[in-house]
């Protein structure tokens, strides 16, 4: 009798690379994509704004990168910061609502202003743009510390008072979420089961 190799001999033989004689690897029979010009850079900014949520600086910089890769064959010198410009002027991109939705998922996340702060400057948002959102943040500094608190079990959420050691560690964990020093040395001095109130 015949035995057949079962399914999960069968997905590792279909992961394994196909190899011609005397082992060199088959090459790709795709032939690489062709340079950009204009009106392709246009439709990579549509197809990337169409996908995902960005800004105007992730975007160039995504542009930048795709022109790196591919070379460039318009005639005029290529400009992703002004592709980026006109998508947001197209209302495609839309940076102050990006740091609004971003701002908020952080801090229900229970990370801190400071770390808000860094993100939205990682994405190119505009010290305008991000004020806002930075004012909310510190407005709930003392909310999103407990969260996090709560979600770490720090503090009044943990299961046992916390070696000093311990303690330590929970500290620099706040300090790293973007707390600030007098907040983070509050929730790690409370005992377990504490109520944290309002500042």
């Amino acid at each position: 009798m015949i035995r057949r190799p079962s399914l999960r001999e069968r997905s590792v033989q279909n992961r394994l690379p196909v190899w011609h004689k005397h082992g060199v690897p088959t090459p790709s029979r795709r032939s690489p994509p062709p340079p950009l010009d204009a009106a392709a850079l246009d439709r990579l900014a549509l197809r990337y704004v169409e996908r995902f949520a960005t800004t105007r600086g992730r975007l160039a910089d995504y542009l930048s990168r795709k022109l790196r890769e591919r070379g460039w064959t318009g005639e005029a010198a290529p400009d992703p910061a002004a592709v980026a410009e006109r998508m947001a002027g197209r209302g495609y991109v839309d940076d102050r609502g990006y740091a609004a939705m971003k701002g908020a998922a952080l801090t229900r996340r229970g990370l801190g202003a400071r770390r808000v702060a860094d993100t939205l400057r990682g994405a190119g948002i505009a010290a305008d743009d991000a004020a806002p959102v930075l004012e909310e943040a510190r407005e709930q500094a003392w909310d999103s510390a407990v969260a996090f608190a709560r979600r770490k079990r720090i503090g009044p959420f943990a299961a046992a008072p916390a070696e000093p050691k311990l303690r330590e560690r929970q500290f620099a964990q706040l300090l790293r979420a973007g707390h600030a020093m007098d907040v983070a040395r509050r929730l790690v001095a409370m005992a377990p089961g504490e109520l944290p109130d309002p500042e």
